[in-house]
């Protein structure tokens, strides 16, 4: 984010074997004049049941700087492909 270090500036550590890649297919949000919450969930098959997977709060500031820079990420890689490769429009 902007007031951060560029991520190829940092050395990222991370543990494959207790950091998994956790799956969500709904984001349940709770805000106040304090803070935001996420709740990642997965449904639980045909069924009407979710499961929290994980939950990250975050205050407001950092949450309006998330958006922004999730949001340019986004709009950066739109019409990439997963291997990195550019689609000819």
């Amino acid at each position: 984010m902007a007031d951060q270090k560029p991520v190829q500036d940092l050395a990222i550590n991370i543990n494959l074997d207790t950091t998994p890649v956790l799956y969500t297919d709904n984001i349940l949000m709770n805000t106040n004049e304090d803070g935001v919450v996420l709740n990642f969930g997965q449904m639980l098959g045909p069924t009407n049941q979710l499961r929290i997977v994980a939950r990250v709060g975050m205050s407001r500031n950092h949450a309006k700087k998330f958006l922004q820079e999730f949001g340019r990420l986004l709009a950066m890689t739109e019409g990439q492909i997963q291997t990195g490769d550019k689609r000819k429009n």
